[in-house]
């Protein structure tokens, strides 16, 4: 039996698809061993978000052709689309395929093996207007179930690359989405989290369908689905029929990832983001009279070209009053191509990393603030893993609906399954709990 090795770099986009061409390896008679193993072949799904993925990547490709120079090695995801020249260079590459004929992999592979040439099957992205169906019936870890439900952006954010490595919008057919949703729930799982590129960008393609529309039929026609989380969520995607959605839902948790990426409005506009700060806190307010105890998280990015002492202290005290409870700050990363790379003033790593750390700081004081607020309560949680600090310990780890992360001592077989767990220490980045019982199936559905 010919065996596979997966490397994932980046995002939980990538991930998915990972488990997709998994897929069709399996279905082709392939076993799956561990990256670290001698393999036949190797996959090797690549980020192009910064220099760092990029640089990552290429590092894990040379890993793999050192491993076994005899295996075929096979880079896929966005480094790939956007830079397949600079991949191919790399001796002991031999086949190259962007972000879009995945399901072509194994013939470029047999035809690799038949010609001895190294193959570069990336294309233009942008004619692409078509969702690239690529189905996970189940994940290889068995706790969340990632759902992909569009590809590509539209917004041409002058520091992102990600429309050039991704394409522009496309949603999967609702019925399908649904479909795979039955699936996943029917495999066992209980949480779904729906993801994308511009995830709730969802449906701006098409003529009389919404992403509000796609959260009401997941909550009314998947059975036995408990908890749905969207995994990010623009300001400007969050309409007045959303809200309504959130308001009247009981499966959609009570956390939310809204990118901010500035909390300065003239550092927005060098960004070209579609929103002024006063904009994204109404959305905020909004939202959190709809969902009372409502955990936001985001993303910032630091250092932007041109950003000054009072512009950056805009953000940090934006960030401050808003209140969030957990942030992903990252330097801004220089992607050639994009306008903001050619932008003047660019800001020097040191400032960089310095703010980077006072933002991080302020990202672990406001986590603690927020889990703060549930320290003796009974909350919702679904076990993941063992605990990774405490190996020999019956100490096991999940997500409450509302993102706080909790240990508790329990047994095996609580992963997976809905439980109540009592926050007996609230902290950063755990809560300490206290095993309380499972939830029914019944009860699931009414207090969920």
């Amino acid at each position: 039996m010919p065996t596979v090795a997966f490397h994932t770099l980046g995002c939980k986009v990538n991930h998915y698809e990972t488990e997709a061409i998994w897929n069709y390896f399996k279905e082709n008679g392939y076993e799956r061993v561990d990256f670290e193993h001698q393999s036949d072949v190797y996959v090797i799904n690549t980020c192009t978000v910064t220099n760092t993925g990029d640089k990552k990547s290429r590092q894990t490709i040379r890993r793999a052709v050192r491993k076994n120079p005899d295996a075929v090695i096979c880079v896929t995801g966005c480094y790939a689309q956007t830079s397949p020249g600079e991949i191919m260079e790399i001796p002991g590459v031999d086949v190259v395929v962007g972000t879009q004929n995945r399901t072509k992999m194994l013939e470029y592979i047999e035809e690799h093996k038949q010609k001895r040439e190294p193959i570069n099957a990336v294309s233009n992205i942008m004619k692409n207007r078509v969702f690239e169906e690529m189905d996970v019936p189940a994940f290889t870890d068995r706790t969340r179930a990632s759902l992909k439900i569009q590809e590509g952006c539209n917004n041409f954010c002058t520091f992102c690359i990600i429309p050039w490595a991704r394409g522009l919008l496309r949603s999967r057919k609702p019925e399908d989405v649904l479909n795979q949703a039955q699936q996943l729930v029917d495999a066992g799982y209980k949480e779904i989290v729906l993801t994308g590129i511009h995830t709730a960008g969802y449906g701006e393609d098409m003529k009389d369908y919404n992403f509000a529309q796609l959260l009401r039929d997941l909550e009314t026609k998947v059975e036995g689905l408990v908890r749905i989380r969207i995994s990010s969520i623009e300001a400007s995607q969050i309409t007045d029929e959303v809200i309504e959605v959130l308001d009247q839902s009981e499966k959609i948790v009570r956390h939310l990832h809204m990118p901010l990426q500035a909390g300065s409005d003239s550092v927005l506009k060098r960004m070209r983001r579609k929103y002024s700060t006063e904009y994204y806190k109404q959305k905020v307010e909004k939202i959190r009279k709809a969902l009372p105890g409502l955990a936001i998280t985001s993303d910032v990015i630091v250092g932007f070209p041109g950003e000054t002492e009072e512009e950056f202290m805009e953000t940090y005290n934006f960030i401050r009053d808003l209140g969030y409870s957990e942030l992903h700050v990252f330097p801004y990363s220089q992607r050639t191509g994009t306008p903001a790379a050619r932008m003047e003033n660019q800001v020097d790593d040191e400032t960089k990393n310095d703010r980077v750390h006072r933002l991080i700081e302020l990202s672990n004081q406001l986590a603690k603030e927020y889990a703060s607020n549930y320290e003796g309560e009974v909350l919702e949680v679904i076990p993941e893993e063992h605990s990774k600090e405490e190996p020999n310990s019956n100490i096991i780890v999940g997500y409450t609906d509302n993102y706080l992360r909790v240990k508790f001592e329990g047994t095996d077989d609580l992963i997976g399954k809905v439980v109540r767990v009592k926050v007996t220490k609230a902290g950063y980045p755990y809560c300490e709990g206290q095993f309380v019982r499972v939830m029914d199936e019944k009860e699931e559905i009414v207090s969920a």
